[in-house]
């Protein structure tokens, strides 16, 4: 098991890692719309959260020569699933040629209070 770090990607805000990459698999923390650069929280609506975040899924991906279309699966947790739609609306911009298998809940209370969080699992070339 290696564990993977990149600075263009929120530091870990508690005691884990913000990816491992295991028998080719990458496995990635939950990421939340933080900038990695102030550690704040970017936006305050869903649109705006979910474009932060998949910038930051995209700087791990790419930290560990990976990209969208290698991920396997996604877990999206929510705070408000009325947000659903215009979620899944910034969501799909990420995907070009391969879509993931993905599950999608509502949650009570995510980390610093935002709406959205989501981690991943994605192939690697080790």
């Amino acid at each position: 098991m290696r564990s993977i770090h990149t600075d263009k990607a929120p530091k870990a805000i508690g005691p884990y890692v913000q990816g491992n990459i295991v028998n080719g698999l990458l496995f990635a923390s939950g990421q939340v719309p933080l900038n990695p650069e102030t550690g704040d929280v970017t936006g305050t609506t869903i649109e705006e959260q979910t474009q932060q975040v998949l910038k930051n899924i995209a700087a791990i991906l790419a930290e560990v020569g990976s990209d969208f279309d290698h991920i396997v699966k996604t877990t999206c947790f929510l705070k408000d699933m009325n947000d659903f739609v215009a979620f899944n609306e910034v969501y799909a911009t990420a995907f070009t040629n391969h879509l993931p298998a993905r599950s999608a809940v509502e949650v009570a209370r995510l980390p610093k209070d935002v709406l959205i969080e989501i981690e991943i699992i994605a192939m690697v070339n080790e």
